[in-house]
């Protein structure tokens, strides 16, 4: 059966889940808003799995995250750190330390950016895959914060701009994710 492109889940950015439909919505840092995407992928979840826990494909795929690698000798899985290099015009270059915090073999790969001493992260990553009528369903999702990252100290500096900042960088997360799962969707094929 031909399913086709799913739409990736476009807009579906949270910062607060109590408001109601009708309500407007104010996208704060440290209230931990998220955005995701999906797709459904025409290959085995073994397939697309080696594909997401490949730091290079994804390094490959991002216009921001430009380089990326486990760190030390551990194999991949849960503790292990991954090294990030990204750039972005409006920010520059910098680096980043992720732990993975999610392993399912086939199901699950979570990363965190930078955890604190006090559990707050930069941001969390995650993918998740499901078996689907001989595919893969594939979704990816993130959250912001509630750690310090280099977005707050951009909203540091114009406060009065923080829902604008936020909803901005949601949007280049969501184009993100949507160019990540069309290249898992291409190379499976």
């Amino acid at each position: 059966m031909d399913h086709g492109h799913l739409p990736a889940a476009a807009g579906r950015r949270r910062a607060l889940s109590t408001a109601q439909p009708d309500e407007e919505v104010v996208m704060r840092y440290a209230d931990g808003p998220t955005t995701e995407a999906e797709t459904r992928v025409d290959a085995d979840p073994v397939a697309v799995w080696e594909l997401v826990t490949d730091l290079g494909f994804l390094s490959g795929v991002s216009t921001e995250m430009q380089r990326a690698a486990w760190v030390g000798d551990a194999a991949p899985g849960p503790g292990a750190r991954i090294r990030g290099e990204h750039r972005h015009d409006a920010r520059g270059e910098w680096t980043t330390v992720s732990t993975v915090t999610g392993w399912e073999p086939g199901r699950v790969f979570e990363w965190t950016v930078e955890p604190d001493q006090d559990g707050g992260a930069a941001a969390v990553w995650r993918f998740e895959l499901t078996p689907d009528d001989g595919g893969t369903r594939l979704r990816q999702w993130a959250r912001m914060g509630p750690g310090p990252s280099g977005l707050t100290e951009v909203i540091a500096t114009r406060p009065e701009l923080e829902e604008r900042i936020v909803a901005g960088r949601l949007r280049e997360w969501q184009a993100g994710m949507e160019r990540n799962l069309e290249a898992v969707r291409e190379q499976v094929r």
